[in-house]
């Protein structure tokens, strides 16, 4: 399979560069695989679809201020975008321009927090160690900014921008910070659409998945056989395996909010045999043909062309499916990517 077949073309127009007004009025396209049906409807509109019968399946994940801009001695402009936490304030990182920097280098991000260069690794990253006192969020809080994907370009004042984005490009329900991106499906929800679905019965469990380089990370390789995923760290309580598994077995259907959501639960199957309480790491790579063992449906949204995240959705409702419902989204001017409209796959 190669990766071209997942290729499509966006104007770039219907690149989302803001989110809705409100977090429940963007659009969505929902679909019905089994009488191939597509309908417009709007996010608010998803507790019709819901009952009882289902799981909402959420990534409470928290999204931190992961880029850091700083300065060389030099007076050289460096960008450091932390992807993942290791041990002793040491971070695996990317950092911009890589040719202006070695091992040793030292830049100063604000008088509170300095980052020093460790070591280079291979696929372009590199070992970090944050040098700083108190508390590590509280200071990212202060000088760190929410790392939004390239494609959104707004003019907008840093301080315009970092107030919109510090609410918006995380989800209401968001608890565990370490996530480089958000978990962009969720944030559609609002405490009242919860709180409507939760006095329909409808179930809703959370899972944490910890969002870094292995879910946006673009394929380069032509063969989709030669991607490998980075591995990402998930953790499932008690509760939410149990009533999962519960659910399964009285024929309730798991409602997935967002690919890491799924890509959580199916991975924890994979490795078990079952859902259960664990923490572990994800490499899972979905695509066509794979038998998902635990999801039946999924909300996200409209995902890059060639990426891992279409591809999954691809597997699930199936690829000329799924490319119908774009083409049909890129007429109807849909707004596409993280801050973008929505889909539900039923």
């Amino acid at each position: 399979m190669l990766v071209s077949e997942f290729d499509y073309n966006l104007p770039e127009d219907l690149i989302a560069q803001t989110p809705s007004e409100k977090r429940d009025e963007c659009r969505m396209m929902v679909l019905d695989k089994a009488n191939q049906t597509i309908e417009h409807k709007h996010f608010f509109d998803i507790v019709d679809y819901l009952d009882e019968n289902c799981v909402l399946v959420l990534n409470n994940t928290k999204v931190i201020p992961a880029r850091l801009y700083g300065h060389k001695e030099t007076g050289a402009l460096i960008e450091i975008f932390l992807l993942k936490e290791l041990e002793n304030k040491h971070w695996e990182a990317l950092i911009k321009p890589a040719k202006r920097v070695k091992s040793g280098t030292l830049i100063k991000v604000a008088d509170c927090l300095s980052v020093k260069i460790s070591q280079r690794l291979e696929e372009g990253k590199w070992i970090v160690e944050l040098i700083y006192d108190g508390l590590l969020y509280e200071v990212l809080d202060k000088v760190g900014n929410i790392p939004l994907p390239p494609y959104i370009e707004r003019k907008m004042t840093d301080d315009e921008r970092k107030s919109l984005d510090y609410e918006r490009y995380q989800t209401v329900y968001a608890k565990n910070e370490g996530s480089v991106a958000a978990p962009t499906a969720g944030l559609h929800f609002t405490q009242e659409i919860l709180d409507k679905l939760a006095k329909k019965g409808v179930e809703i469990v959370y899972v944490n998945l910890t969002v870094g380089l292995g879910t946006f990370r673009p394929v380069k390789c032509e063969n989709v056989l030669d991607h490998k995923m980075d591995s990402e760290e998930f953790e499932i309580t008690k509760e939410a395996a149990e009533a999962i598994n519960s659910a399964k077995a009285n024929g309730k259907k798991i409602v997935a909010v967002g690919t890491t959501s799924v890509r959580t639960l199916e991975t924890a199957y994979q490795q078990f045999g079952e859902i259960k309480e664990c923490k572990s790491s994800s490499r899972l790579f979905i695509y066509p043909p794979y038998e998902f063992k635990v999801v039946d449906n999924l909300i996200t949204n409209f995902h890059l062309p060639k990426s891992t995240l279409l591809m999954l959705v691809s597997a699930l409702e199936g690829k000329d499916f799924i490319f119908k419902a774009y083409e049909e989204a890129i007429k109807e001017r849909y707004q596409f990517y993280s801050y973008g409209d929505c889909m539900f796959l039923k």
